[in-house]
């Protein structure tokens, strides 16, 4: 891909990034009378860091998530909770940490063949396990050896969100097909 189209790529997902940082999915679930709307907790970030990587490529997702980090340490509140160094200390910030390697997987895995729904899905998943092994890593490697805080960041960072994260994921991963195929590569 030619280097102004990956800069293009890093900005929209730049600012794809933060702007998913506040938005929140909904299911619609069918009730007993009617339809009723449900959050499912997670916001659009990892979908956000995916789609860069699926459509603008490794060097792009790479790019648009080391800015989007420097932005939010620097003390842009472009971060869920704000920004600033602080956010060093918190648990999450390992997780936004694994936005570089997962946007980087995400993007090399989703170019290394024709886009297809297959790719694409093993590009996103592949993307997604990289954020949270990171995310785990780090975590653990701040709380240590609080092995109470550790079982508790675990379940609130990584488990408790895997579902709602692998709804926003499988949505990632059709509009990532779809786009690949209107844009014809």
């Amino acid at each position: 891909m030619p280097k102004p189209l990956q800069l293009m790529w890093a900005l929209s997902g730049l600012l794809l990034t933060i702007a998913s940082t506040f938005v929140q999915p909904y299911l619609l679930l069918p009730s007993s009378n009617n339809l009723a709307i449900e959050s499912i907790s997670v916001t659009m970030q990892i979908g956000a860091v995916l789609l860069t990587g699926c459509l603008g490529g490794r060097n792009a997702a790479l790019l648009s998530q080391l800015a989007y980090i420097i932005l939010g340490l620097s003390g842009f509140g472009v971060f869920y909770q704000g920004g600033g160094l602080s956010y060093l200390k918190s648990p999450a910030f390992g997780y936004l940490l694994g936005f570089l390697p997962g946007g980087w997987l995400c993007g090399f895995l989703a170019f290394l063949r024709p886009a297809s729904l297959e790719r694409m899905a093993i590009s996103c998943f592949g993307g997604l396990l990289a954020i949270h092994l990171v995310g785990i890593i780090y975590l653990i490697a701040i709380q240590i050896p609080n092995f109470a805080a550790i079982q508790t960041s675990l379940w609130q960072y990584s488990v408790q969100v895997l579902s709602g994260q692998f709804l926003v994921v499988c949505a990632t991963i059709v509009i990532a097909t779809i786009s690949r195929k209107i844009l014809f590569y």
